[in-house]
């Protein structure tokens, strides 16, 4: 349907989150954002009467984690806007900067290996907000799941996260059952008992700790959690997996150090509509790495 809204102004309030509705002539849907893909029941409320007031009734959810109102026309932007605002609540989520980060619920989860919930607000506070202002070359996307199950697909982004527990065994407790518990425990098929021996396969493993605490001898009871970062992951017109930097991080803050550097590394390195992906495949990773990791 053909749009009674100006082009330019249809731009302009894209830029502040509202995406055209083309089933309509004037209608927009608004991004709200939810931070680390948590919000209050009191914020959810609010933007159920907010839905009510300006648009047509109706949220839906993206694929990223943020909440969308439905079919709020143009005339009613400014007041949905100042509306929200009442609850602290914001909208966004467009344009060439840093995009609103996805999280699991690995702080919750059984498999949750770090906290995610955490994590995601202080990347959202840092980059998301702290960096509204900068452009960058083409859309940054940042991830972060809680285990390798990989639910939110940490590395389909430009920079993912995802919880490890690094695992070390005791081959001094380690009694070679012929029913070995961390071997039966292991998703991956990496732990196997090997010349009376529990042994990882450095290869196969995931680093997800499900095979920890399972011996009954204590053979796998020493366990670091820890912070896989990709690079250069993508999902839309062109997909691609990211590439694990060569290291785990100890801490958020290493992980909020290291995604910051990619981040102006990215602003000072790209051109204007290269994604990420394309700016480290034109640097060679490992250059992009060395420059990351050094301090």
């Amino acid at each position: 349907m053909a749009s009674t809204v100006p082009a330019e102004d249809i731009a302009r309030v894209k830029g502040l989150g509202f995406l055209r509705d083309k089933t309509t002539p004037d209608c927009f849907n608004a991004r709200v954002i939810t931070r680390n893909g948590k919000i209050t029941a009191e914020e959810s409320i609010h933007i159920a009467e907010a839905a009510r007031r300006f648009g047509s009734g109706e949220i839906a959810m993206t694929t990223r984690m943020t909440v969308e109102v439905q079919a709020i026309p143009y005339a009613n932007i400014d007041a949905f806007i100042a509306f929200l605002a009442e609850k602290g609540l914001e909208v966004g989520g467009t344009g060439p900067k840093v995009r609103p980060v996805v999280s699991c619920k690995g702080t919750t989860c059984t498999f949750g290996l770090i906290d995610t919930y955490s994590l995601s607000l202080k990347i959202h506070e840092r980059f998301y907000r702290g960096l509204h202002d900068m452009k960058l070359p083409h859309k940054f996307k940042i991830g972060v799941g809680g285990c390798p199950n990989n639910c939110v697909k940490p590395d389909l982004n430009d920079i993912g996260i995802i919880g490890q527990r690094i695992v070390a065994v005791d081959e001094n407790l380690c009694r070679g059952c012929k029913v070995c518990q961390v071997e039966k425990a292991c998703p991956m098929k990496a732990a196997a008992v090997r010349d009376g021996k529990i042994a990882l396969d450095g290869e196969n493993c995931n680093n997800c700790g499900r095979c920890w605490g399972k011996c009954p001898f204590g053979a796998l009871e020493e366990a670091e959690s820890g912070y896989k970062v990709t690079l250069g992951g993508r999902w839309g017109k062109k997909v691609g997996r990211g590439t694990p930097l060569s290291r785990i991080f100890a801490t958020e803050e290493e992980v909020l150090d290291v995604i910051e550097k990619a981040i102006y590394f990215y602003r000072d390195n790209g051109t204007a509509g290269e994604r990420f992906a394309d700016t480290i495949a034109r640097i060679g990773f490992e250059q992009v790495e060395k420059a990351l990791l050094e301090k």
